[in-house]
């Protein structure tokens, strides 16, 4: 499945990070709760593969997914806190 995959899995990791962390600084809308979600699956699935749990071609599950879209949603929260 590859990337299509790994975007499908974000998609649903992103809404459960949303509902698993939320908070006043968390991205309201459903755009970009979608796309950091998409993001933290990316991010799992590189950092997974750099640490040597995923081969080159597979992808982070859905509980990885989920934890990286946590890490992202946690960056998020602390660089809005900064701007505001």
């Amino acid at each position: 499945m590859g990337i299509i995959g790994t975007i499908v899995i974000g998609f649903l990791a992103g809404l459960v990070a949303k509902f698993i962390s939320p908070g006043s600084n968390e991205p309201s809308g459903f755009i970009l709760t979608t796309i950091l979600g998409i993001v933290g699956a990316f991010v799992a699935t590189y950092l997974g593969q750099a640490l040597g749990w995923y081969s080159a071609g597979q992808g982070a599950g859905f509980i990885g997914a989920v934890v990286g879209a946590i890490i992202v949603l946690t960056v998020w929260s602390m660089m809005s806190r900064r701007s505001a």
